[in-house]
């Protein structure tokens, strides 16, 4: 698995993974499964976007701002 954090990619509109600030995925689609860690545990996931284009993680408390998030694809 490859291992990072989620940033917000301004030249394709779109959250990727950085590993320090290098792209490891320069921009996920909506419906792409991932893992982000939360509480300690890797957590299983997919990112959307609502009819407000909102980024966020289905199943999870994280909207709007995704920045920074330990995820691995």
């Amino acid at each position: 698995m490859r291992e990072g954090r989620l940033g917000y990619n301004s030249s394709n509109g779109r959250y990727g993974i950085l590993s320090s600030d290098l792209w490891i995925d320069t921009g996920l689609h909506c419906g792409e499964c991932l893992q982000i860690l939360m509480d300690g545990k890797w957590v299983e996931t997919r990112i959307e976007m609502d009819a407000a284009r909102n980024w966020y993680l289905v199943g999870t408390p994280y909207r709007g701002d995704l920045e920074y998030i330990q995820a691995r694809i």
